[in-house]
């Protein structure tokens, strides 16, 4: 009988106070391990005072530490690296109980890491979810994104393994950290399928005289594209008048955002309705005729999948995960990022061609079922046992 790995997890990010990829992913990973019969606890910032310092969720343990330092507002990484010291004080609440692994997920939680990994003699695996190169398209500008390049670096360089979410980010950390190849695994993140698949009782089902939906969700930030759709859609109008469209979301492009709609005197046809929580957003997905995911670039794959598995007809950038995710299935309609003329037209062949939905639909209800949770957790467990070999 194969022992349970115990697992010290940290990580940045996590539900409920953060909704982004790197918070889902760590919370779906910690849970599918702790189903599978390993121990796992998880160390994150408590940064909302109504949760408990120390809790057990579905079988997974995590602390929360008190890493608020107002004197530190505006320096970033005097301020990420004073909190790690929080989250190591933390684990004393561990008393008896030892890891076999320290799992770190990103550059926020890279001292911990190290310094619990010393404590307890035993290897890190670092996840990167995205490097500071890759998020500023393959160059790194002076000030803060240098200062967490090195950061970046240090954490990969001091891990046994390390994990990346996409295929193109192992081979950008392989060449930038200068990493020998065989350390570094490339696991895309996972989702739910049954959840993003199941209708809600009080989830009115689209009328037959509904006008056609087209939506996209996530951070409001430049590099989603979401300016792209927006030049899109003035096209899809002259085709397509009935359209509408959502862009569910907000960040720090909200604003400028919201001015292109009402510069291209589309404020009837396009709605902005901020952040949806998660059985709001399942509900968009359901209802919508063509989802659009218009990055112009995403480390990430997993909002196709979840798209996917909510049944609507997508249409993506061909970038980043999103194009390693989708590759030769056939699930998804596909254009060159930041082409709003050839995005418009995959949105009018999406909305107008119901024998292409349901091909879309069925090629991308196959193609979930290999990114659950469960099979993430086993792609990991065998990270864990080279690492700790």
């Amino acid at each position: 009988m194969v022992r349970a790995v115990r697992i010290l997890m940290l990580s940045w990010e996590l539900p409920p106070t953060s909704s982004g990829g790197m918070a889902a992913h760590v919370d779906g990973l910690a849970h599918a391990l702790a189903a599978g019969g390993d121990e796992v606890v998880v160390i994150t910032r408590r940064d909302d005072r109504q949760l408990d310092r120390d809790s057990t969720l579905a079988g997974v343990r995590i602390l929360r530490a008190e890493v608020d330092l107002p004197w530190l507002p505006d320096r970033a990484i005097a301020r990420v690296a004073s909190a790690n010291h929080a989250m190591v004080a933390a684990s004393t609440a561990l008393e008896q109980w030892r890891p076999d692994v320290v799992h770190a997920h990103d550059w926020q939680v890279a001292w911990a890491a190290q310094v619990l990994s010393h404590m307890h003699g035993v290897p890190v695996v670092t996840t990167f979810h995205g490097t500071e190169r890759s998020r500023h398209g393959g160059h790194v500008p002076p000030g803060v994104p240098t200062d967490v390049n090195g950061v970046e670096w240090w954490a990969a360089a001091n891990s046994r393994r390390v994990i990346t979410i996409t295929g193109l980010l192992a081979r950008q950390v392989i060449g930038d950290f200068e990493l020998d190849p065989a350390v570094v695994h490339p696991i895309i993140g996972g989702i739910d399928p049954a959840w993003w698949r199941t209708v809600a009782a009080d989830e009115a089902a689209p009328a037959p005289d509904d006008p056609p939906l087209i939506l996209t969700w996530g951070r409001v930030q430049y590099e989603k594209g979401f300016q792209v759709l927006i030049d899109a859609m003035a096209t899809v109008r002259t085709r397509v008048p009935e359209a509408r469209c959502m862009i569910a979301g907000h960040g720090t492009y909200s604003a400028e955002l919201q001015s292109r709609v009402d510069v291209a005197g589309l404020s009837d046809a396009i709605d902005l309705p901020g952040w949806l929580d998660d059985n709001r957003l399942r509900a968009a997905v359901h209802r919508a005729d063509c989802v659009v995911i218009p990055s112009l670039y995403e480390p990430f794959g997993v909002v196709a999948l979840e798209a996917l598995a909510g049944g609507g007809p997508l249409v993506v950038a061909a970038t980043g995960g999103l194009a390693e995710v989708i590759g030769d299935s056939g699930a998804a309609l596909t254009f060159e990022p930041g082409n709003a003329a050839m995005l418009a037209d995959r949105i009018v062949a999406a909305l107008n061609d119901v024998d292409l939905g349901d091909d879309l639909r069925r090629r991308g209800a196959a193609l979930v079922d290999d990114y659950t949770w469960a099979a993430v957790a086993d792609r990991t467990r065998e990270v864990y046992s080279a690492a700790i070999g």
